[in-house]
């Protein structure tokens, strides 16, 4: 199965400004992001960024980047660019991976590729793991997802998903069977879709949570969901998360895995 990797990257970021730049161990974290998902099986990785200074510096570490427009709103509106620019076929695969995330799994990309090839029913799939921590569940910033018989999206939110009627956000609720999932932003389309996407009229519920997925949702279209049993490693969206991303990858050089 080929697929290829599309790594949204904006050099502007309101908590974080030109975090795609930041070094983390060595390199900027943008080809950080490249180079582990070219660990994965895609056939190419290409960095889609907004401002010429993130295409050269992903030029001088050998990653392939393009440069987009820059007023995108979002980052699927910036791979659909990209994937036009590239000429992909609409039935190639498409795997989204964060600019932010520069620990993320191989595998688990190519996880939500393989699910999306295998489920002609849906336009998109995506990543989720089970919740653990009360914290988690309750917390704004971190997005729950509940899907339905097939492993398909009933829907996504930033609030505490599936509430139990008859109980709090105890420890016995995230022991549940059906316990909450976290859903995790690494996303697969098809290539047809992808260019669509952009012209999709917005959701009430997309703007209300200010989850664009739910755009997808609105109009009727079906997102695989694939449950890892581990959570991914860390996203880099504060300063704080920054440093704890620098401390576990000098971890990992220091064991020889880096």
């Amino acid at each position: 199965m080929a697929f290829t990797v599309l790594i949204p990257a904006r050099l502007a970021s309101t908590r974080l400004p030109r975090k795609a730049l930041a070094e983390i161990g060595g390199v900027p974290m943008i080809v950080r992001v490249a180079r582990r998902a070219a660990l994965s099986r895609a056939a190419a990785v290409v960095v889609a960024a907004d401002d010429g200074e993130i295409v050269a510096a992903c030029a001088a570490h050998g990653v392939a980047a393009i440069l987009t427009a820059s007023d995108h709103a979002n980052g699927s509106d910036r791979i659909a660019e990209a994937c036009a620019t590239l000429g992909l076929a609409d039935a190639e695969i498409v795997v989204n991976v964060q600019g932010d995330e520069p620990l993320i799994e191989p595998a688990l990309i190519d996880a939500c590729a393989a699910l999306l090839a295998t489920r002609d029913d849906c336009v998109m799939s995506t990543a989720a793991h089970p919740i653990s921590a009360r914290a988690d569940f309750s917390n704004v910033n971190i997005v729950k997802v509940v899907v339905d018989a097939m492993g398909r999206a009933l829907y996504f939110s930033r609030a505490p998903i599936p509430w139990p009627r008859d109980d709090t956000a105890s420890d016995a609720t995230l022991a549940m069977a059906t316990a909450p999932l976290r859903h995790v932003g690494l996303y697969a389309y098809r290539a047809g879709f992808l260019r669509r996407f952009p012209r999709l009229a917005h959701s009430p519920l997309e703007e209300i949570e200010r989850l664009e997925q739910l755009r997808v949702l609105w109009h009727g279209e079906r997102i695989a969901v694939h449950v890892s049993a581990s959570a991914p490693g860390v996203g880099v969206d504060t300063a704080e998360d920054l440093e704890l991303a620098r401390r576990l990858v000098a971890a990992d050089a220091g064991a020889g895995f880096a």
